[in-house]
């Protein structure tokens, strides 16, 4: 009897282990849907197997897929999601976001993980999902803007390393100072005080939008608002253009945030800032989140001369994609 409990923990240890094993080894080779916990990846089962043999761990392909799908991995989403354009870089920024990963947790630098979030009408609306409840919640039947009482711009931070959310919500324009502006308030809410000072930050990001690499005003923010102000140099890898769902922020962030509030009118603000700040997960995860009603203005120019004065050094992999910005 003792026997057969003995040989049972040694098979729960070893599947446990195994697991651990799969988890590292997808770390930086996961996509995941923004709306739900729908995951996939680019290795195959194969590509898993192989990997794992030669760590002298033997098991089949199709054990392999079990344990994926047990993950929340998904064929399904593989085929759906994926953007048809790849960029032929693709694959190289992949392996080297891996690589600046992997050096900032050598370092205990933050690693965090920036985007912003769809924008959402703020007012009497349907909010897609279903909920338990004993009658129907009614809600308008036409989104119309002009009924809202306002949008909401949600732009989060994602901690990689501990594993906690930051939603600044805004009420104007998505810009790129609304994105420093809103990792300088994490910054001094957390990141000072969690890392003692850190004098190194690593972001990563989408190619577009506010923090896209294209964006003068995101460097120059970046530069005065951030590495001037605070005395930190920060490092900036961008990932290709139609591969945003590879942001971890998407799978491990707004995922959760949808999922907990899906059918929840987003009647004011204060709603919307309370739904996000009760997300949380079996692994640990805690958000918070603040209302910013700055007004931000659009289309702002920033001179050659301007970008001349930031103190930026392009890498040698991928210069366009990644850079660091380091202090006077």
């Amino acid at each position: 009897m003792v026997s057969e409990q003995k040989e049972a923990d040694d098979l729960t240890l070893k599947k446990t282990e195994l697991i651990a094993e799969i988890k590292n080894l997808l770390e930086n080779d996961t996509a995941g849907s923004p709306v739900n916990l729908l995951k996939w990846t680019r290795k195959s089962t194969h590509n898993i197997t192989k990997i794992l043999k030669q760590k002298n761990i033997s098991i089949c392909a199709n054990t392999a897929g079990a344990i994926l799908k047990a993950m929340d991995y998904s064929l399904k989403v593989n085929r759906k999601m994926i953007a048809e354009t790849h960029h032929p870089d693709r694959n190289e920024q992949f392996e080297y976001i891996s690589f600046m990963k992997k050096r900032f947790h050598i370092w205990n630098q933050p690693i965090i993980s920036v985007d912003t979030k769809k924008k959402e009408l703020i007012g009497n609306f349907k909010n897609p999902g279903r909920k338990w409840t004993k009658g129907n919640d009614d809600v308008l039947n036409h989104d119309f803007r002009s009924k809202a009482l306002g949008i909401a711009n949600p732009y989060g931070i994602f901690d990689l390393v501990k594993n906690s959310g930051f939603v600044v919500v805004g009420t104007s324009y998505d810009t790129a100072e609304f994105a420093v502006e809103s990792i300088e308030s994490w910054l001094t809410r957390y990141g000072l005080n969690q890392y003692q000072n850190p004098h190194h930050i690593l972001i990563l990001c989408d190619s577009g939008g506010s923090n896209g690499y294209r964006v003068r005003l995101w460097k120059y923010a970046l530069y005065h608002i951030l590495c001037c102000k605070y005395n930190i140099s920060i490092t900036v890898c961008h990932y290709p253009s139609g591969a945003s769902k590879w942001n971890p922020i998407d799978h491990r962030l707004f995922s959760f945030i949808n999922m907990n509030w899906q059918a929840e009118p987003l009647r004011s603000y204060e709603i919307m800032l309370n739904l996000i700040r009760k997300t949380t997960t079996e692994t640990g995860l805690k958000v918070n989140a603040i209302l910013n009603k700055k007004q931000y203005e659009k289309g702002l120019k920033i001179t050659n001369q301007q970008v001349e004065s930031i103190n930026v050094k392009k890498h040698n992999t991928l210069s366009f994609w990644n850079y660091t910005i380091y202090p006077n």
